[in-house]
């Protein structure tokens, strides 16, 4: 159920604290932490505390936690200093688009070049 935790759900693990990451932010919504697989010197995924499967779902559901994303987004970028120099904040929605964890997340990325288009 959305809003929920899953128990197949690797993010949830993450904010529940059962599965170690390198956590770099927290909020009383949000969780921050550095990609396991980075693309950038800057790849930090953030995530609902709560269980949405995509971003549409979250927006629709709780648009200010929605919003609280955005806001950590821009946190994480100052903080790696990539605000600057400019950041990109990527939502995956649906396996066609890349997306692998069905929990809402936004990568941020930066620290280097990033060509337009995508992928």
């Amino acid at each position: 159920m959305a809003g929920e935790p899953q128990a197949d759900c690797l993010f949830c693990k993450i904010v529940a604290g059962e599965v170690p990451a390198t956590v770099v932010r927290e909020t009383e919504t949000t969780v921050a932490f550095r990609d396991i697989n980075p693309q950038a010197p800057t790849h930090v995924l953030i995530v609902p505390r709560k269980h949405y499967p995509d971003a549409g779902s979250l927006a629709a559901a709780e648009p200010a936690v929605a919003a609280d994303l955005l806001t950590a987004a821009a946190a994480v970028a100052a903080e790696d200093k990539v605000d600057e120099t400019g950041y990109r904040v990527v939502f995956n929605t649906g396996s066609g688009a890349g997306q692998t964890v069905f929990h809402t997340h936004a990568h941020v990325l930066g620290g280097r070049g990033l060509n337009w288009p995508p992928g």
